[in-house]
């Protein structure tokens, strides 16, 4: 939304511009009925006097239009000089609301932590960001081009305008803090460097890439990429899964966020959930009987996935469940574990 004291400025300018235009109407009819000028005359004795760049009259001026001159030239002084202080107002205060507003944000910025940058703000970014913004996820954006950010920037979301391939760019986006890189370039080559930089500014971050094409999964998992996402292939098998498979496909669908806030699965480190002094088993917890959810995949400390665990799984330091549950238990498991 626009600043009010830029509005302001907006409405004098809309005043200055309909005052000239009254005084060069005035000037015209003036010459024309005072002093006996022609249309064309008329119009070019007004925008030379008006303009006081000291041509000649094109006809010797009587008593009468020579007062009328007199008239035009103080009143137009006036008139211009109160027209150019505005604008020049304007331009010098728009300049700095959007310093002003560019250091706002890059202050909101530093101060954030363990965030999630997305580069490139396009179909796939705008999805992206949605969701990390359903969930809750302080995220920050680079986008290059001006007009995107200026038709979707608010004070919710965090822009940074530049090209997501500089160093520069990606310390303004508080890279070395971050806690994942999500690039979504359209262009795989600039994915490619985008990943190389930030493996190489920040050996933890997590990195996800997408791909358009399926020659570039492997460079740029080479080039530090922890996921590489291939839209095409993903919109492609998912089709084809609503045919063969329907109804599975569409429940799958429906874990995800279905509405704001409405989430019906989630991922929850151990750490969260009890003190680590003694180490606890899946039926220990007993999630189900405290908040409704039921525990449907476990991932250990290193990496390995189990689907439908056992009840005496135990839940070492390092590794996370996987829950699934209705929104309101959803909320309620992280409302009494204080999962943020």
């Amino acid at each position: 939304m626009d600043n009010p004291l830029l509005k302001l400025y907006r409405s004098k300018i809309y005043t200055a511009i309909m005052m000239l235009v009254l005084l060069l109407c005035i000037g015209v009819l003036g010459y024309r009925f005072i002093s006996g000028y022609l249309w064309l005359d008329a119009v070019y004795m007004t925008v030379i006097t008006v303009t006081t760049v000291g041509f000649a009259e094109v006809i010797p001026l009587d008593p009468v239009s020579k007062i009328f001159t007199i008239f035009l030239i103080l009143t137009s002084v006036v008139i211009v000089g109160y027209a150019i202080s505005i604008i020049t107002d304007y331009i010098l205060s728009r300049n700095n609301m959007e310093d002003i507003k560019q250091r706002k944000m890059q202050k909101k910025i530093d101060a954030m932590l363990n965030h999630i940058i997305i580069c490139g703000y396009g179909r796939n970014g705008k999805q992206a960001a949605k969701k990390l913004s359903d969930y809750g996820k302080p995220f920050v954006i680079i986008e290059r081009n001006k007009d995107i950010i200026e038709k979707c920037q608010d004070d919710t979301i965090a822009f940074i305008e530049g090209n997501a391939n500089e160093d520069e760019t990606l310390f303004a986006a508080g890279i070395e803090k971050a806690s994942t890189l999500i690039c979504a370039l359209p262009n795989d080559a600039d994915n490619l460097f985008v990943v190389l930089s930030a493996r190489q500014i920040n050996a933890k971050l997590s990195i996800i890439s997408r791909a358009s094409e399926e020659t570039s999964y492997n460079k740029l998992k080479l080039a530090g990429a922890n996921n590489v996402i291939l839209p095409d292939k993903i919109g492609g098998d998912h089709m084809a899964s609503l045919v063969v498979i329907p109804d599975l496909v569409e429940f799958i669908d429906n874990l995800g966020i279905v509405g704001e806030r409405n989430i019906n699965i989630e991922e929850v480190k151990v750490e969260q959930l009890y003190n680590m002094n003694e180490v606890k088993t899946i039926r220990d917890l007993d999630l189900r009987k405290n908040t409704g959810c039921t525990v449907i995949g476990f991932k250990d400390d290193k990496g390995e996935y189990i689907v439908n665990p056992e009840a005496d799984t135990k839940l070492i330091p390092g590794s996370k469940i996987i829950v699934l549950g209705r929104p309101e238990q959803i909320i309620k498991l992280n409302s009494e574990y204080n999962i943020e």
